[in-house]
């Protein structure tokens, strides 16, 4: 990546060896491997376990879980915050790994609508939970700073999976704990 970055410095207009970039393509690259960390990321390792049995069959929900993305078709960041509920049917989930699958899927190169509904989905799928809400509100800047740049634009997302899509008193319960 260090080659790469290297180019684009020069193919902007500039001289790589000028003092302030002269170590930029090697900083460059450590950015961008940890902004891109999710791929090398196993979603069995991030889980680690974590699945506990419960007889709690009451919603939880995590709200304002920070994340930070990296638009597919721009390579420009998106960030935000990421609010997840599910009700259990017998397991629930480590708090923290809520926010780490969250980590995960975001520190890809993604659109906001397949980071909500990967997310959901991994949570429907490792606690075989009655249903999953997943709602992400983030700001965009390849809007921001580019085409439209609209600087107060917010994307929201939502997906929906069980019986947080079945049932309308669940979707709005879980809704209006997260505003």
């Amino acid at each position: 990546m260090e080659d790469i970055f290297r180019k684009l410095i020069i193919d902007a207009g500039e001289d790589p060896a000028r003092q302030g970039l002269k170590d930029t393509p090697a900083r460059a690259a450590r950015a961008y491997a940890f902004l891109t960390k999710g791929y090398a990321e196993d979603i069995n390792k991030v889980i680690n376990g974590a699945i506990f049995t419960s007889d709690n069959d009451e919603m939880i929900i995590v709200k304002d879980i920070e994340m930070y993305s990296m638009c597919e078709h721009h390579l420009l960041p998106f960030f935000g915050k990421c609010h997840v509920g599910y009700i259990p049917r017998g397991k629930v989930l480590g708090l923290s790994k809520v926010a780490r699958i969250v980590d995960m899927f975001a520190r890809r190169f993604q659109i906001q609508e397949n980071l909500t509904k990967q997310i959901a989905d991994t949570i429907m799928e490792f606690t075989d939970a009655r249903g999953v809400g997943v709602v992400i509100d983030a700001q965009h800047l390849c809007m921001m700073m580019r085409g439209v740049e609209k600087q107060n634009s917010v994307m929201k997302t939502s997906c929906m999976l069980g019986t947080f899509r079945s049932n309308s008193s669940t979707r709005s319960e879980f809704l209006s704990l997260i505003r």
